[in-house]
């Protein structure tokens, strides 16, 4: 009974004196369990969080008040249980009463227990995860009971952690405290309340309703819709019988340039709307976004219709159609903002439960015949169209769908199951440039509105991208300045070189409104050409927002060598557009001739990076990079550019390593290399990390340096020789030129969490390696770099593969005669009358088309644990 649970509350406070509630009144019955957070003056400033369950409130004192930092761990000292009742209490408790001070309903709304035990048994075990759908906090957090306090101890102390999701923040999550000083109840401050001024506060717990949203919840369901995971989808026959869940996290795209080619996958529109999940149960209709917020009232129409169906979860999108049938995504803005949505259509392309049965395991067109026969039986309202689609070729398709000037296609495997999150059966192309940006601030002039200017998130920083100076209509403007206005802030949240500086009519914002855009490409220093906004998204949370990269295509998909063409002339400005971006000078000639006696212009070189990008950027991507540039051409000056400077194009990333104040650049999008190109970058040499982790290896490269009177037969037989030691070994290598006068064998390495590799063992296994081709044949071979010890042998350089060193990265250019390349070979290549000089930046693309090299380099990586122990072995037997 709660009223024994309040025995404590009610022992602990005299009811006459104080104007608390003593847990006599009846809450309103609700649903869904309610939270309220009370900012409380006592003898010390602390926030309390109540949770409503099994009748009462459990009861935390927050001593600093929540956080929306993952990192802040804020101690939450367990109180007596309070009654309901308490969640409408605002006001001052006398002085020598129990907890003396003012109390300010600081946040109140709902939430919801996570994982699929319940709440009591969490609280029990002492780590309770839970979600607040509140008017300032949302989504997930934890309470973890302290170690000293789990076996029953005297003292509760609890600490309150904020989870990494869409609402957390990375610095200074205490910021929410401060900017909500006021009560959502009655909206006074604590000096208000304190005088006992101001209006009453709104009631929560004890009115009849709540909250509208209140009346969507189902009590039955004990897992948080957003937070429910989706089982991992299975290859199967049959579909398997389960209750119907509440959410599914969706299935997501890879961004392809080219939709795939091969057989096997079916091509559909790509809408330009808001993708939505429609649940269906007994007549009852959710509609929910693919972060599964509820948006059921902002589509009534649909939702009516949808109410027709049988028990269903159904995957598709709404749009707003113009006069042609098209879908338009402002049009779809501009009924949201006004509430006339009556006309709006719900596009169904997958269907995941279909009464008990789990269709995710089905192949995507066994679960579409089930789709389209649903709807035919129900007769198919017109606001719920079932998705066709096309298995004829994906260029076609997307050709067609161009013409009609829609938005793209989207092509998914026929015969694959649906699996939630980004994966490689689903993949969209698009026909213009559209990317989704968060705006940092915008401009105006003579106090009128101008444009916007926008960013988006690449790795710790929120980089300017330019801006969007068109597709405002006067409506579009009135509705979105109020919302920008909102936002002001008093200083740029643009981080990192190319950030705008402060300027006359120039507003800064809060970096929290998406938007999206089309634009016509990229400049060299990263920013959007010919941008024009479309419209608010309000279905993505803006730490989401990041630079799109398109996935590599197929072999299939491999290019054509690119060709310079008048056509990519700009004649006004004089700049070639390659990859979207711009390039001035482009008949600056970089090398005299590749073997052809034709200059290589700066052109032909950002055409090179577009026809041979998708095949060389996993082999640079997370990786800290140096660039020899050489602006002028290779007889003018060259120079290495590990860092950022003055004027460095956004398409690069910035990377901070450790014991290096200033962050290395970074290639992580195909855009970059024609960036590099514009700078007169020549090389790309990357680090031999991890992706993603400098300080871990991923990689080693032996570079074989012949002495100038080693004949290249004998470099050949060397790398062959390497080939199986590192095969003794256990370790798979591959073969690439290095655009001179060696070879480099590479061997790919499995992080292995459990050996933790660091870099000085990576060096001294590749040094030991080395030393036992060097003392086996020590007339061929040496291991130190001295030159004058050079003569008649091959230098096996293992320094490659310390922390900090580089190695010139596969098919990139070498600033050397003849517009050489770091060419990658098959095994069967590494032959006597190898030579390297074929290998060109006019000649490689044609090559790579028809080449299978390094087809199966990702899955040739290995952990390096028993190669140490057999490299031992080996030593000590040779």
């Amino acid at each position: 009974m709660a009223s024994d649970k309040l025995k404590v509350y009610q022992s602990k406070r005299d009811f006459e004196k104080t104007q608390e509630p003593s847990g006599t009144v009846s809450s309103a019955h609700s649903k869904r369990r309610r939270f309220v957070i009370q900012k409380h003056d006592a003898t010390r400033l602390h926030y309390d969080l109540r949770l409503e369950l099994d009748g009462v409130f459990k009861s935390w004192a927050v001593t600093r008040g929540p956080s929306l930092d993952p990192h802040d761990k804020r101690l939450a000292v367990e109180v007596e249980d309070h009654p309901l009742d308490y969640g409408d209490f605002e006001g001052t408790i006398p002085k020598g009463q129990y907890g003396g001070g003012t109390v300010m309903l600081w946040d109140r709304g709902y939430w919801e227990s996570e994982g699929s035990g319940s709440p009591e048994d969490a609280l029990a075990k002492g780590d309770f995860k839970f979600t607040l759908d509140g008017e300032r906090l949302h989504g997930s957090f934890v309470l973890v009971r302290m170690k000293r306090d789990r076996n029953g101890g005297k003292r509760t102390n609890w600490l309150l952690i904020k989870h990494r999701d869409e609402h957390a923040v990375e610095e200074n999550g205490a910021a929410v405290l401060d900017d909500n000083a006021t009560s959502v109840a009655s909206g006074r401050a604590m000096e208000v309340i304190a005088a006992g001024k101001g209006r009453k506060p709104k009631g929560f717990m004890t009115v009849a309703a709540p909250l509208a949203s209140d009346a969507t919840w189902d009590s039955s369901k004990g897992v948080a819709a957003e937070n429910r995971k989706s089982p991992p989808a299975r290859k199967a026959k049959s579909a398997k019988s389960v209750s119907l869940p509440d959410f599914i996290a969706p299935q997501l795209c890879e961004t392809r340039e080219r939709p795939p080619s091969e057989d096997g996958w079916l091509h559909e529109i790509k809408f330009d709307g808001y993708r939505i999940q429609m649940r269906v149960e007994d007549g009852n209709v959710t509609l929910k976004t693919r972060k599964g917020l509820d948006w059921t009232k902002r589509y009534p129409a649909i939702a009516k219709a949808a109410s027709k169906l049988p028990n269903v979860i159904i995957d598709g999108e709404i749009c707003a159609l113009d006069a042609n049938g098209a879908p338009d995504f402002a049009a779809l803005q501009a009924a949201l903002s006004e509430g006339k949505t009556n006309a709006l259509v719900f596009f169904a392309f997958d269907m995941l439960f279909q009464g008990g049965d789990d269709l995710r395991p089905l192949s995507l067109v066994e679960r579409k015949e089930r789709l389209q026969a649903l709807l035919t039986e129900n007769g198919e309202d017109t606001r719920l169209r079932y998705v066709d689609h096309f298995d004829s070729g994906g260029d076609a398709v997307l050709r067609s769908a161009c013409r009609l000037s829609l938005e793209g296609i989207v092509s998914k495997r026929a015969d694959a199951p649906y699996e939630s999150g980004r994966t490689k059966t689903w993949a969209k192309s698009k026909c213009r440039g559209g990317h989704e940006v968060v705006i940092g601030g915008y401009a105006t002039t003579n106090g009128a509105f101008r444009s916007l200017l926008v960013g988006v998130n690449r790795g710790n920083g929120f980089v300017y991208v330019g801006r969007v100076g068109t597709g405002y209509g006067a409506a579009k403007v009135k509705t979105l300045l109020p919302r920008l206005k909102a936002l002001t802030a008093s200083k740029s949240p643009f981080t990192g070189i190319g950030a705008p500086k402060a300027a006359p009519g120039v507003i800064w914002l809060k970096p929290e409104l998406v938007a999206e855009i089309e634009f016509a490409g990229w400049t060299a220093d990263g920013l959007v050409r010919q941008a024009a906004f479309k419209g608010l998204r309000e279905d993505k949370p803006a730490d989401e927002v990041e630079a799109e990269k398109p996935a590599a295509p197929s072999k299939a998909d491999v290019p054509e060598p690119a060709k310079p063409s008048s056509k990519r002339l700009n004649r006004r400005s004089g700049k070639a557009d390659v990859m979207g971006v711009l390039l001035s000078n482009p008949d600056k000639a970089l090398w005299p001739d590749a073997g052809d006696g034709k200059p290589v212009t700066k052109e032909d070189l950002a055409c090179y990076f577009e026809a041979v990008g998708e095949w060389m950027m996993p082999h640079v991507q997370g990786r800290p990079s140096s660039i020899i540039r050489a602006p002028d051409g290779i007889g003018g000056e060259q120079f290495f550019q590990r860092h950022a400077m003055p004027g460095t194009s956004s398409l690069l990333e910035l990377t901070t390593v450790f014991g290096d104040k200033k962050p290395y650049l970074q290639v992580d999008r195909i855009e970059g290399l024609a960036a590099i190109a514009q700078i007169g970058g020549l090389e790309i040499h990357p680090w031999n990390c991890q992706p993603g982790s400098p300080e871990v290896p991923g990689r080693f490269v032996f570079d074989l340096d012949p002495g100038p009177d080693v004949p290249f037969a004998q470099v050949v037989e060397a790398a062959r020789e390497m080939r199986d030691l590192l095969d003794e070994l256990g370790l798979i290598s591959f073969c690439k030129t290095t655009g001179g006068k060696g070879l480099h064998v590479v061997t790919p390495l499995k992080l292995d969490k459990r050996s933790k590799l660091a870099w000085p063992e990576a060096k001294a296994f590749a040094h030991g390696v080395c030393q036992v081709l060097a003392r086996e044949s020590p007339d061929r071979y040496l291991t130190k770099m001295s030159k004058n010890l050079r003569k008649g042998r091959i230098f096996l350089d293992y320094l490659r593969n310390d922390r900090m060193a580089t190695a010139v990265a596969p098919l990139s250019p070498r600033a050397r005669p003849g517009a050489t390349v770091s060419m990658p070979l098959n095994w069967t290549q590494v032959k006597a009358g190898l030579d390297p000089a074929r290998y060109t930046v006019r000649t490689v693309p044609a090559h790579l088309k028809r080449s299978t090299a390094w087809a199966d380099y990702c899955d040739a990586e290995r952990p390096l644990g028993a190669a140490i122990k057999r490299l031992k072995k080996i030593t000590s037997a040779r």
